[in-house]
């Protein structure tokens, strides 16, 4: 992913200039990812799309609110789809999810609300921190949790020791915690 200065300059573009570029850069990045998290918080396809596309339109209309010294691109767009995703369950009160959910139960009150909001910040925090690892950690992590390698296949692939690995990455998760604890996240659900 990109660094948020790299977001914060594209919606400068799209803020101040109206860039199409700009923003189509921005929506296929996003687009589907805001899609991904409404689905898990009781979406179906259709009302996640819907959804996910009225968020693009609010960013194109709305570019000049958003602040980067007050939280990266994502995190605001996130809000945004939590607040849509509301907007919208009360709007079709059809939409299929399962009530005993734990995102359901989340999504249905103000502080699972927050609690939404928080992991997001809490992932712009994660992400920060993965970024200061060394490469040979950070790119290890990379693999086994957003490629979901196992630890055998991360071995086989980077020509590597088993032992290595796993060593790479509790030295990894080390430093993540010594970092979310620093950062005062108190632990990470």
């Amino acid at each position: 992913m990109p660094p948020a200065d790299h977001w914060a300059s594209l919606m400068r573009a799209v803020a101040e200039n109206q860039d199409r570029t700009a923003f189509t850069a921005i929506f296929d990045h996003f687009t589907p990812r805001l899609e991904t998290f409404l689905r898990r918080m009781g979406l179906d396809a259709d009302a996640a799309e819907e959804v996910a596309q009225d968020v693009m339109v609010t960013l194109w209309r709305k570019a000049i609110l958003f602040d980067p010294a007050k939280s990266t691109l994502s995190t605001w767009l996130y809000r945004i789809a939590r607040n849509r995703r509301i907007d919208f369950m009360r709007r079709n009160r059809t939409v299929s999810v399962d009530p005993h959910s734990k995102i359901f139960a989340a999504g249905i009150d103000e502080a699972g609300s927050d609690l939404i909001l928080e992991e997001a910040q809490r992932d712009d925090i994660v992400r920060a921190l993965i970024a200061t690892l060394p490469e040979e950690q950070r790119g290890l992590l990379v693999l086994a949790f957003y490629s979901g390698l196992s630890h055998s296949d991360i071995a086989a692939r980077e020509n590597l020791p088993l032992g290595t690995v796993k060593s790479r990455l509790r030295l990894a998760f080390q430093r993540l915690k010594r970092g979310l604890e620093a950062s005062g996240v108190d632990s990470v659900r």
